[in-house]
C-alpha cells in the first residue's frame, strides 16, 4: 500500500473509532482519558503526525458534540495546543529515551507519560487563568476554569498509562508472531 494511502487510512480509522466514543457521550473524566490514550497510542504506533492529526480533530469534536459549552469556546484552540503538546512531548521523550537503553523500564514509561501531561496541563493552566481573561476582558468562571487545569493532568496521566499499557500488549504480541 502507497505511504501516503496507508497515512490516510490510519488516520481515518483512528478518527472514526475517536469520534465514535466522543459522540457517546460519557462524562470528562471518561472520555478524556481515552482520548489522551488514543492520542499516544497513535503516535507510539504511527509517530507524531497521526497523533497531531487526531489531537486538532479531537477538541472540534467536543464542540460540535455540544461537550463544550458556549463560553469555553474559545478554549478550543488551546486545547489543541495542549494535545500537540502532549503529543509532541511523548514522542521527544520517547525519542530521548530510546538512545540511553540501561534505564529501568517502569522508569521510563512513567517519565514518558508525566512530563508530556504536566506541560499539557501546565499550558491549558495558562490558557485558563492569564490567556483567556487577557483575550475575554474576563476570568472564565472558576467551575469551567477547574476543568482544564488540574483534571487535564489526571486525565493526560491515565490515558497515558493506558497507552503504554496497549503499547505493551502489542509488542508483546508482535515479538511472540514473529518467534
Amino acid at each position: 500500500m502507497h505511504a501516503k494511502t496507508l497515512f490516510i487510512t490510519r488516520i481515518g480509522l483512528l478518527l472514526a473509532l475517536t469520534l465514535a466514543f466522543q459522540m457517546i457521550g460519557l462524562p470528562q473524566p471518561v472520555t478524556g482519558p481515552v482520548i489522551n490514550a488514543v492520542l499516544i497510542l497513535s503516535c507510539g504506533l504511527f509517530g507524531p503526525w497521526t497523533a497531531l492529526v487526531l489531537g486538532l480533530v479531537t477538541p472540534l469534536a467536543a464542540l460540535v458534540r455540544g461537550q463544550l459549552p458556549p463560553p469555553l469556546w474559545p478554549l478550543v484552540p488551546c486545547v489543541m495546543v495542549a494535545n500537540a503538546i502532549l503529543v509532541v512531548a511523548f514522542h521527544a521523550m520517547r525519542k530521548a529515551i530510546r538512545t540511553h537503553p540501561g534505564n529501568a523500564g517502569w522508569m521510563i514509561a512513567v517519565i514518558s507519560i508525566f512530563i508530556p501531561a504536566l506541560l499539557k496541563f501546565g499550558f491549558l493552566a495558562f490558557c485558563v487563568k492569564a490567556l483567556m481573561p487577557l483575550l475575554l476582558g474576563h476570568p472564565l468562571p472558576p467551575a469551567l476554569a477547574a476543568a482544564f487545569t488540574l483534571p487535564q493532568f489526571f486525565t493526560a496521566l491515565v490515558g497515558g498509562a493506558m497507552a503504554l499499557g496497549m503499547l505493551r500488549i502489542l509488542k508483546a504480541q508482535t515479538a511472540s508472531t514473529k518467534k
